[in-house]
Order: structure tokens, then C-alpha cells, then sequence
């Protein structure tokens, strides 16, 4: 009998989380850290070997490389505003220095909170802890205010990942995205925290923000406008400010280009679905400059261009990095060209026709997951309809 104590300490470890081990129970939460520190000990001994480079952990990591550039233009711009909102001397190293100090605690939170419910639900279902809350984990920090207060964070999160993702079986049986399901829990039970022109600066305790300095966003402005919105919202923000990103907003929203380059990269390896962004800017544009042609006087959010309304609040954010999860869209080719379109349509009827709300991204996206399904199922049967045609000729 071979004496277990020559054995390397790893699978000394191993053996007391494996079935008959006094901690089997948790193996799920054992699994979850020994995956990220080694790689997969299990190997294939016959044919077929097929080789593939794609995995969930590996395009969950593909897609957080893609968040890397709006995640750090939202921490430059969280300092840049603080600084602008209070008149201090401009400095870039204090701006990044205040925005880690807002955004860290957020995302420590976000990370906790979601990976607790994970491995809780793991254990009870006796299953692998899965990578699919990586992604989600850094987007829900960057898609709510920087001055959200944490204990709101948590409870979001516990609500979106339980009723929106483990009660349908967890990663892969989703239907709604959960960090969106997060930021429609905080709009709809805290609205004061995550809208208006006054969640965008963050303030120390007994700091306060001179009377005559405003954080209304671009869109806001451009809601409350009585004429052609385009000149009051570029006297204070440049069309430059809105690509580059040094305007209020949720955090990782603002900066366009850094969204672009992330949108780059994800559609280049293979994780985001071209169709469904150009379905959704289709859609969008489509719409809006029809509003503005028929409208017999535009003023407001009708006098907006197509482009002014890509440039402005969190479509194109949400579009590259919600829209496209392909858990909660369609899968067939013509499903994804009618899902984008049909987000980009909505989210120009909420925002022209509502003037309440004018951002209406995150509610077109939740909208279109739900009726995802029954998108594929009508391309499925006009397919088998056409096929049948054309038999029959």
C-alpha cells in the first residue's frame, strides 16, 4: 500500500474536498480557486482529439480585456469631475487617485456580494462554481453613479443574481443580462440614487458643490431643452468631451472611443456579435432622424440628431457589452439583425417620446432579452415556411 504522505501536497489537498473527503461539500468552492490558479489537470488519452483555444473562462477574459479602456477613462473621468465640480487645481495623478478610491470599493463589492451568491448556489446544486460572473462583476460597477451608496450596491446585486440568474438554473440559463437586472432594480427602488443631475460628483462629507455648478448630463440637458437642444448641451459639453468621455454619467458609459476600441477587440476574437451593434446603431439612427424629418417643429429630444444621440448617454456602452451577451440574445443570423434593430428602436421611442426618461438603453436591452426566444422561434419557422415554398415549386 502506498504510504499518502509521499503524494505532492496539492493532491494531499485535493483528496480532503474529493467525494469521501470530510470537506466534499465544498468542493465547488475548492474547484472555483484551483481553476484559476492551475490549469486543467485532465487530459485526453484517445482519439479524436479536438483542440479548440475557446472556453467560457477564456472569452470571459476576452471580454474583460475589452473593458479594460472604458474602465479606466470612468476612473480618470470620476477624479476629472470631482476636481471640476470644486475648483481645484487640476492634476492627473489626483484624478486617477480619487477615481480608484470610488471605483475599487464598488467593485470590491460588486465581486463579493455576486461571487457569495455563486458559490452559495454551487454548494446547493452540488456544481462547479462557473467564470460566468467575471464579466458581470466588473460591468455592474461601471454601469451605476460613482456616489451610489454600497449597501444599495449589495442589495441590487443579491436581487439580479438570485431572481434573475440562479433561479433559472445559473450561468447559461439566464434570459435577462443581471447587470443590467441590477441597474433596473436600483432605477425603479432608488431612483433618487441613480438619476437626476446630482449623482454624478462625488462629494466627501461636508463637502458641497458650488451653487452655481451643475452635473446635468448631455442628455438631460438635451430632455429639458424648450428649443433646439444642440447649442445648450455643446455650450457646456463639446462634441469632443462626449467621445473622448469628460462628461457626467454612469462610470464605464462616457467615454465612446474607449467603448469603441473594446468593441474592437471583442468583435475581432469572435465574442460579440457584429450584427446585433450594427442592428442596434441601424435601429437607433433609423428612428431618431425619422422623428426629426416628420416632426413638424423639433425642439428638445426631437431636434437631436442621429449622431448627437450615439454620442450622448449609455447606448453604445450597453449595445457592445449587454446587448451582445449571447446567453440573453438570439442565435440565428437574421434574429440578431431584428434583436439590435428592434433595441435601437426602443431605446429612441424612450427617450424622444418620454421625456421623464431619457436614457431608454437599459430598458430596450431587458425588453428584447425577454422576447429573444420568440425572435428565434419566428426566423426558425419563416425559414422552414420558405424551404417548403421553394420544395413545393
Amino acid at each position: 500500500m502506498k504510504n499518502s504522505s509521499k503524494k505532492p501536497l496539492g493532491e494531499r489537498i485535493q483528496a480532503l474536498y474529493h467525494k469521501g473527503g470530510p470537506f466534499h461539500k465544498y468542493w465547488p468552492l475548492f474547484e472555483a480557486f484551483e481553476t484559476f490558479l492551475f490549469s486543467v489537470g485532465t487530459r485526453t488519452k484517445k482519439a479524436p482529439h479536438i483542440r479548440d483555444a475557446i472556453d467560457l473562462k477564456r472569452v470571459m477574459t476576452l471580454v474583460i480585456y475589452a473593458l479594460i479602456p472604458p474602465m479606466c477613462l470612468g476612473i480618470y473621468n470620476i477624479g476629472y469631475q470631482t476636481i471640476n465640480a470644486h475648483g481645484m487645481a487640476f492634476s492627473f495623478w489626483l484624478a486617477i487617485w480619487i477615481g480608484l478610491k470610488i471605483f475599487i470599493p464598488l467593485l470590491v463589492i460588486s465581486y463579493g456580494v455576486g461571487m457569495f451568491w455563486e458559490i452559495v448556489f454551487s454548494i446547493i446544486r452540488k456544481e462547479e462554481v462557473s467564470e460566468g460572473y467575471l464579466v458581470t462583476g466588473l460591468l455592474i460597477p461601471l454601469i451605476v453613479p460613482p456616489t451610489i451608496p454600497w449597501w444599495q450596491l449589495a442589495v441590487a446585486i443579491t436581487f439580479a443574481v438570485i431572481l434573475g440568474k440562479e433561479v433559472f438554473g445559473g450561468t447559461g440559463m439566464n434570459i435577462v443580462n443581471v447587470a443590467l437586472l441590477t441597474r433596473a432594480y436600483l432605477f425603479f427602488a432608488h431612483p433618487a440614487w441613480i438619476s437626476g443631475d446630482n449623482v454624478w460628483i462625488y462629494l466627501e462629507k461636508g463637502q458641497h458643490v458650488p451653487d452655481a455648478f451643475t452635473a446635468a448630463t448631455p442628455l438631460s440637458m438635451g430632455a429639458a431643452a424648450t428649443g433646439d437642444a444642440m447649442p445648450v448641451i455643446t455650450a457646456k459639453y463639446s462634441l469632443m468631451d462626449m467621445f473622448v468621455g469628460l462628461i457626467p454619467g454612469s462610470i464605464g458609459e462616457t467615454s465612446k472611443i474607449a467603448i469603441l476600441i473594446g468593441a474592437a477587440l471583442m468583435v475581432f476574437a469572435g465574442v460579440a456579435s457584429l450584427r446585433v451593434i450594427l442592428g442596434c446603431i441601424a435601429g437607433l439612427m433609423a428612428t431618431t432622424g425619422l422623428m426629426t424629418v416628420l416632426h413638424p417643429n423639433p425642439t428638445g429630444m426631437f431636434s437631436l440628431s442621429p449622431v448627437d444621440h450615439l454620442l450622448m448617454g449609455g447606448f453604445l456602452f450597453g449595445v457592445v457589452y449587454m446587448a451582445t451577451d449571447p446567453v440573453s440574445s438570439p442565435e440565428t443570423f437574421t434574429g440578431k439583425w431584428v434583436y439590435g434593430f428592434l433595441i435601437g428602436m426602443m431605446t429612441a421611442f424612450i427617450r424622444v417620446v418620454n421625456p421623464a426618461y431619457p436614457e431608454g438603453t437599459m430598458l430596450a436591452i431587458l425588453l428584447l432579452n425577454v422576447f429573444a426566444p420568440l425572435i428565434d422561434y419566428t426566423v426558425v419557422r419563416w425559414n422552414v415556411r420558405a424551404r417548403r415554398y421553394r420544395h413545393a415549386q
